[in-house]
This record gives structure tokens, C-alpha cells and sequence, in this order.
């Protein structure tokens, strides 16, 4: 066996590391992070990584061979390395980690944080004191249940937020007895908050114990002779108990549990999950790890827990694991630190527990199949459309990298542009940027828009900028010729020569430029400020391609598209509300938050601020005469 050498780097850090709980970190040549993990002892942990006589796996000696650089950061405590560990590996998806890799957005059931909780569906999970239930894997079924929970309890049906003060004619929802009208100041608290208590209940599969209070409630309606209330109750007790009989009882003694199985094989790990709650399966959940192909079982398994756990909105009494893994016990006490009571991690030998894990398993094995064949067709697919647009717009190699640009406003108000990325076929999102124009902030000029957007993300390539590091392999411009020459010119400044293509919505025509030789009088170097009535340094004939609409190539380039043009959308429509919503107020010297609120509370809008004489906004809570005439100087003016 060759001798193991040490970077003087490394050498030179081995010799300073601390007997300290806490995470280090394993970085390369290029400083990009390739491992974290945590430690007891960071200085016997990270040491026995790198003496020559310790054998490693193939995947841990390859990491070893790379690691030009450690970091490491001191906790207390071994609980607190493990939170802090997830969060590393979180931020910086180092390779050599198992990862958990989560690509679809499952549907939750959520009771929102007020005063009158709203029951509604949602796909983030946030950490603002709501109640999570989920998660499923059916939307339909997500919706089906609200429905039916809006049919039995008498729930906020109009999806608004109320504040239990009167602030309009209840509806006839309140009327039909559907809604305790909460918008009308109608709705006792205490009983709203009963209502919510049994929805939460029936949510976490304690149907029987809601059945119990409701039969109690039966009885006193009846002693009261409300024969009407008691037959409602009794209704709601019979659409209960036909929910009861189409669930699935996995276990005889009630218990709250998260079943895990793993499915490992030389593709990956897939991980299955059970959602069992009060002994009844209430869904299940699929996930494919990334970097574990050479991982152990117990280290994907492992993994997964600690990564998972993080950020449930859940944690129940017991979790089931398939394999024993080696930090069971501080696991343990982190999860019964984030439940706030008793959680048991167990790896059962036999018995109900074990038929679970098996059941999983055998989900878990389908599980991996179907990612595995749906992997296999989007790389495909993604290699026939990189293929395509190689071959028919002439480009020097498959487009693995392609930015698509947009630019949206409406009467050049609130102008802002959208850059997406699509890599090998698939969205990056976490290369998406968006741009609030600057040099036509009220000229609805498209055209010297599309050359602003490209002149800065490609001025922030040449000078280093990291949020712009990559160049494409080629730019996609939504819109026809003049837009796309617009995005030449600034290309051509930049002194650059990433291919560009315009795809005009018209015909589904897909435009590239061939450059007019006789015109090519590029500048030697950027220009050092910014415009748009500087001549173009080439000039460029376009060539028409018509892609087959169903063809691979097309289809990328116009998802592309419409991710650009929905990016775009979304930012314009969020800052021209924003400056429509009254943000103008906020300008005004005194005028904050607080009492930007209290005025558009008062005048309904910015419009109906701007009508209202001084004396009426003077009279506003908080408002001062002169604080009032600043008001409506600043609104006349604007």
C-alpha cells in the first residue's frame, strides 16, 4: 500500500486542531467545500482521516487524496455539532456527503398562527408558529379532506384572515351555519377555538376521542331540548365515522410512528417513509439520497434522519429505523429535545415493528425503480434536445448551460428583467437572478431594457463578480430580431462571444444571427459606461430555424421561455404593488411603517390619501398637522 502524503496545508491544521466538540470542514485546491462532519473530538476525529495506517473506503480515500484545506468551528456540546452539522450540509451540498435530495413539493394541511385560524393547503412548511399535518402524496386527497372538513366544522370558508372585530356584513356561509362569522365580530373565541382543537385532532387520526366529546355533546343538547344542534353533531359523527372505516390500521395500540426503509443498490439509496398516527397509515413519502452510492446502508440511513429531522414539521413518539446506525443515542436526544418530550428511535428485530419496516421496504424498492427510470428519461430526453439545438443552430458543442432572458413592464412602470437557467435539461433555480432596471426606469423601450439586462450580467462575469461566475453555453432571448440584436450589442461590448438565439412567440420562430463581415468593427475593449445610444459595434442578419413544435430542442427552449417570462412577471407584479399599495408614503420623512398602515387603513388606498384633505389626515391616529401637510405636499407632487 503506497504511503499516504499530506499536504503542508493540512499537515500545518492537523497540528492546531482542538479536543473540542464541534464540525470541520474538508476543502479542495479551488476552495469549493467537499465534506462536512462533526466530532466528540475534533482533534482525534479529523487526525484519523489522514494516518497512514487507517484504511478507508474507496469513496473516503478519494476524498482524502483531494482535501487541500480544513476548517473547523468549536460548539458545546456534541448535540449542538449535529444541529450544526445539518445546517452546513444544508448551505453547501458538499459531494462527498450523503445529501438529501427532495424533488418534489408534497402537500401539507396547515392551521394558521391567529387569533381565528384559517384550515388550508399549502406546500412550504414554515417556521411561523402554525401547525403542519402531512405530508401527503396526493393533492387531490389534501383538497378532498379540506373540503370535507369545511363541510362538518364550521370553519373560515372564505380563506381570509380575520381579526374577530366587526368588519363587514357576515356572508351566507354564517347564515347556513357554515362559518361562525368571525368577519362581523360574531364568533365567540372559545368556541372557534374548540372547533379548531377537533379539527386538529381528527388531522393527527384521534377520530375516536373527537367521537367521544361529540356523543357527550349529543347528550347535553338533547337534556337542553336543541334537538337541531344535536342532530347537526350527530350528522358530523356519521360522515366521521365513514372517514374511519376507509383508513388503514397498521398497529393495535395507537401509537404515533415514522417507519424508514432503505433501498440501496449501485443507482443510489432510495428512502421510504410511513406516516402512521394513532396507529392509522396517513401517507407516505419517497426520497432519493445523493452521493450514496458507495455509502454503507447505516451511514444513507444515518444520514437521512439528521437531515430530515431538521426541518419536519412533525416528530412523533417512535421512529422505526431498518438498520442500526452509529449515533443512535445523541439522534435520540436531539429529537426529544425538538419534540419537547420522550422520542424512541428503535431498529426492531421482529414482531409488528419489523412488518412495518418490511412493508416499507417493499415500497422503498418500487420506490427506487421509478426514479431510477425516471432519471434514465429525463437524461435522455435532455440529451436529444441538447443535441438538437447543437446541430440546428450551429452551435460548437450541446448546450449544457442555458440562460434565458425577459424583460417586463407595463407603460415602462416598474420595469424589471429575469434571468433562468436550465442545466443539462433540468431548471437551476438557484441561478435564477432578476434586475430592477436602472438607465429607463419610465421608458417602455424593450429593446434598450434587453441591452441593459445583458450588459450588466455580462459586465459582472468579466469583472469577477461570484453570483455570475459561469458563462453559458447559450443565451435565449424571449422576443424577435430586435431584441435579440439589442442582447448582441451588448455581448459585443463586453467583447464576448457566447451564442445567442431569439425565440419570437409568433410562429414559435427561433432566430439566429449571422454577423455581416463588412460591418465588424468590434471595440478593443469594454467601454467603461453605460449606453444605449452608442452604435452597435457589429451588425448581424438573422437566419430563421423552425423547430418540429414537438420537437426536444423547441420544447426546452420555449419552457425556458415561459420560466423567464413567469420569473419576470412575478418580481414586476411584486414591485408595482408594492409602489401602488402606498410604498411612496413611506418616502416621506416621519412617516414609517406604523403609520403608513393606520393611513391606508384609514383612505382605503395611496388614491384615496392623495384626495383627503389635510385636516382629514391630521386627524389619523399618530398624525400631526405638520407631519399631514408633508403628506400631501409629497402626494401632489408624485
Amino acid at each position: 500500500m503506497p504511503k499516504r502524503t499530506i499536504n503542508e496545508n493540512v499537515a500545518g491544521k492537523l497540528k492546531k486542531l482542538p479536543a473540542k466538540p464541534g464540525c470541520y470542514i474538508y476543502k479542495d485546491e479551488q476552495d469549493a467545500v467537499l465534506y462536512v462532519g462533526k466530532a466528540v473530538s475534533l482533534r482525534s476525529r479529523v487526525r484519523s482521516y489522514f494516518q497512514p495506517s487507517t484504511r478507508h473506503s474507496t469513496r473516503i480515500a478519494r476524498l482524502v487524496s483531494k482535501v487541500r484545506d480544513i476548517e473547523w468551528m468549536v460548539v458545546d456540546s456534541e448535540l449542538e455539532a449535529l444541529v450544526l452539522e445539518c445546517n452546513l450540509i444544508k448551505q453547501h451540498r458538499p459531494p462527498y456527503n450523503v445529501r438529501l435530495r427532495d424533488d418534489k413539493s408534497y402537500p401539507y394541511i396547515t392551521i394558521t398562527n391567529e387569533k381565528y385560524p384559517r384550515v388550508m393547503f399549502t406546500r412550504r412548511v414554515r417556521k411561523d408558529g402554525s401547525r403542519y399535518f402531512g405530508p401527503y402524496t396526493s393533492a387531490y386527497a389534501v383538497r378532498d379532506t379540506l373540503q370535507f372538513l369545511h363541510k362538518i366544522f364550521p370553519l373560515i370558508p372564505c380563506g381570509k384572515s380575520w381579526s374577530g372585530q366587526p368588519e363587514q356584513k357576515p356572508c351566507l356561509y354564517y347564515h347556513l351555519g357554515r362559518c361562525l362569522g368571525p368577519c362581523a365580530g360574531l364568533s365567540d373565541k372559545t368556541e372557534y377555538a374548540g372547533v379548531i382543537d377537533k379539527v386538529a385532532r381528527f388531522l393527527d387520526g384521534k377520530e375516536e376521542a373527537i367521537l367521544l366529546d361529540m356523543k357527550a355533546e349529543i347528550e347535553t343538547a338533547v337534556e337542553d331540548l336543541e334537538f337541531e344542534r344535536a342532530a347537526k353533531i350527530r350528522d358530523q359523527m356519521l360522515a366521521i365515522n365513514q372517514i374511519m372505516e376507509r383508513q388503514k390500521v397498521l398497529n393495535s395500540d395507537g401509537q404515533d410512528q415514522d417507519v424508514i426503509a432503505v433501498v440501496k443498490d449501485d443507482r443510489g439509496a432510495a428512502i421510504q417513509m410511513l406516516y402512521i398516527r394513532s396507529g392509522k397509515l396517513i401517507g407516505q413519502r419517497q426520497f432519493l439520497l445523493d452521493g450514496s452510492s458507495e455509502a454503507p446502508p447505516s451511514e444513507a440511513v444515518q444520514e437521512f434522519v439528521k437531515q430530515y429531522y431538521s426541518d419536519a414539521p412533525d416528530i412523533p413518539r417512535e421512529v422505526l429505523l431498518p438498520v442500526e446506525i452509529e449515533e443512535r443515542n445523541i439522534v435520540q436526544s436531539w429529537l426529544r429535545q425538538r419534540r419537547g418530550s420522550a422520542v424512541a428511535v428503535e431498529v426492531p428485530q421482529a414482531g409488528e415493528k419489523m412488518r412495518l419496516v418490511d412493508l416499507a421496504a417493499a415500497n422503498a424498492e418500487q420506490a427506487l425503480n421509478s426514479f431510477s427510470q425516471e432519471i434514465q428519461a429525463k437524461e435522455q430526453w435532455a440529451e436529444e434536445a441538447m443535441s438538437q439545438l447543437q446541430e440546428e443552430l450551429d452551435l460548437p458543442s450541446p448546450p449544457a448551460r442555458i440562460e434565458g432572458y425577459d424583460i417586463s413592464n407595463v407603460q415602462g412602470m416598474a420595469p424589471v428583467g429575469s434571468m433562468v437557467v436550465s442545466e443539462n435539461g433540468e431548471p437551476a433555480k438557484e441561478e435564477y437572478r432578476r434586475f430592477k432596471i436602472r438607465f429607463h426606469p419610465e421608458s417602455p423601450n424593450d429593446f434598450a431594457m434587453m441591452h441593459e439586462v445583458l450588459t450588466r450580467r455580462l459586465k459582472a462575469y468579466v469583472d469577477g463578480d461570484e453570483k455570475f461566475r459561469k458563462l453559458p453555453d447559450l443565451v435565449m432571448i424571449d422576443g424577435g430580431k430586435g431584441q435579440l440584436a439589442a442582447a448582441l450589442k451588448a455581448r459585443d461590448e463586453m467583447g464576448l462571444t457566447v451564442p445567442m438565439v431569439g425565440l419570437a412567440k409568433r410562429h414559435e420562430l427561433v432566430y439566429v444571427p449571422t454577423l455581416s463581415a463588412e460591418t465588424d468593427i468590434g471595440p478593443a475593449e469594454p467601454p467603461t459606461s453605460y449606453s444605449y445610444a452608442r452604435p452597435a459595434p457589429r451588425e448581424y442578419t438573422f437566419r430563421e430555424v423552425e423547430l418540429p413544435l414537438n420537437s426536444p430542442g423547441l420544447m426546452l427552449l420555449r419552457r425556458l421561455r415561459d420560466e423567464a417570462h413567469r420569473f419576470a412577471l412575478t418580481y414586476h407584479r411584486k414591485l408595482r404593488d408594492k409602489r401602488m399599495q402606498g410604498s411612496a408614503i413611506e418616502e416621506i420623512p416621519g412617516i414609517g411603517p406604523r403609520r403608513k398602515r393606520l393611513l391606508l387603513r384609514t383612505f382605503g388606498s395611496l388614491e384615496g390619501v392623495r384626495r383627503a384633505a389635510v385636516e382629514e389626515i391630521a386627524a389619523v391616529p399618530t398624525m400631526t398637522s405638520r407631519l399631514a401637510q408633508q403628506v400631501k405636499d409629497y402626494l401632489v407632487e408624485t
